[in-house]
């Protein structure tokens, strides 16, 4: 028997440091060869880590959230016979996401002469009121929306570790509902639960850009209210009639397209501003990313050359991005390369919101909640009307008021004249 000295790889790219995301080996676990034993993130990627030899963990370095430099020691295993070469492994072999946290599987309503046996709920852990129940994010969040608290699901990892396996069995048993149960005779408890949440991976890469992007960009808003009715009418009878191929349109395609129209006029809103250099780059082709909210955070998949596709195209491939970067399953240039960023929270979007530019870019295009509301035509009647508002954000350095106004203008004709964009 002898000792190998595991050491973070080189992951590529110049890369000399990566965070630890999550360990999928503990001590006293035999691995092997080329077995995923390590998720570790570099920019917005995480790399999948193999293990070079076969062996049995004896000690572990490193925890979620720590930054380890490149040829750290921080994995020894027992192998049989001589050690291998202490050598860095070869770089991993793939680069994806962070997987999505797996959701409860939907539960199938039984026929009429199908029952259905509920487990048995697992007894809950006797734990102490300041003890904090052990979980990864994963879990954590997963719990967080299905309205769980964790101190009643019994874990079954190490040291009472709950796990993804722990969740489900305590949700299929029922518990989700004696989770919320007990208190007064109204139903009513008082919530006395703190919890610290060490932000690591994804979360602390947006933190930071966020911070960045606050802190370095001017922002100035614009506000417009587009009128939708004619585009509604529209969009409503292209997907009546579209064919089985073709994918569901929703407001997006069309302000992709009204957005690649306008933006020849307002070249400087299709641009990347690097602050140290003082350097504008103008871009032709509009790579147009599409904040997307994921499992593991927001995301922006990049929709290229958005220019040169129609609204059925735009749509194909914004629903193709999306799926990807939900499903952890994007590539690093599919999540790179926006020149500009359109930005929705669909039908919950509120009326006016203020979103943060993507650095380096010099604009982002909001999207907000389509009501009906009155207003008068041009005879001076009242008539009901599909309006949204569309809030935008301008480096205010680079892009002046007259400027985004002119864009947002320019976007707004297109989308009440929405047969101009087929011409």
């Amino acid at each position: 028997m002898s000792e190998y000295r595991y050491k973070l790889p080189d992951v590529g790219e110049g890369v000399v440091e990566a965070e630890i995301v999550e360990w999928r080996i503990k001590v006293g676990d035999t691995v092997e060869e080329d077995q995923p034993i390590l998720d570790v993130m570099t920019d917005k990627a995480t790399v999948e880590v193999p293990c070079a030899v076969n062996g049995v963990v004896t000690k572990i370095v490193g925890e979620p959230g720590d930054v380890i430099p490149v040829g750290t020691e921080i994995l020894f295993i027992q192998v049989d016979g001589a050690a291998p070469a202490e050598a860095a492994p070869d770089a991993p072999k793939e680069e994806k996401k962070p997987e999505p946290a797996p959701k409860p599987a939907a539960k199938a309503e039984p026929g009429p002469e199908l029952k259905v046996a509920a487990k048995p709920a697992p007894a809950p852990i006797a734990r102490a009121e300041e003890d904090r129940p052990m979980a990864s994010p994963a879990v954590r969040q997963r719990a967080m929306e299905a309205d769980i608290d964790l101190s009643t699901v019994p874990g079954s990892g190490p040291a009472g570790r709950i796990t993804h396996n722990d969740l489900d069995d305590f949700i299929a048993s029922g518990g989700r509902l004696s989770a919320r149960a007990g208190g007064s005779a109204s139903g009513r408890t008082k919530r006395t639960g703190v919890e610290e949440q060490k932000i690591i991976g994804l979360r602390r890469k947006i933190a930071e850009n966020m911070v960045k992007a606050k802190t370095t960009i001017p922002h100035i808003a614009y506000v417009e209210e587009i009128d939708l009715t004619a585009l509604e009418d529209l969009r409503k009878h292209l997907n009546a009639t579209k064919s089985d191929d073709q994918p569901k349109l929703t407001i997006i395609p069309f302000l992709a397209a009204a957005l690649c129209r306008a933006l020849p006029r307002t070249p400087q809103a299709n641009a990347h501003y690097d602050t140290e250099a003082g350097v504008l780059t103008k871009y032709e082709g509009v790579h147009l990313g599409v904040a997307t909210a994921t499992p593991n955070g927001l995301m922006v998949p990049t929709i290229k050359h958005a220019e040169a596709m129609d609204v059925w195209e735009l749509a194909a491939e914004l629903g193709r991005l999306a799926k990807a970067a939900r499903d952890g399953k994007a590539t690093k240039d599919e999540l790179t390369g926006s020149t500009i960023t359109i930005t929705s929270l669909g039908a919950i979007g509120g009326l006016v919101s203020t979103p943060v530019i993507n650095l380096p870019e010099t604009a982002i295009i909001g999207v907000n909640k389509m009501q009906e509301l009155p207003r008068f035509d041009a005879g001076g009647r009242v008539v009901p009307k599909k309006l949204m508002n569309l809030s935008s954000s301008f480096d205010h350095r680079i892009v002046d008021g007259y400027e985004a106004a002119v864009l947002i203008q320019n976007v707004k004709t297109y989308l009440e004249n929405p047969a101009t964009l087929f011409m």
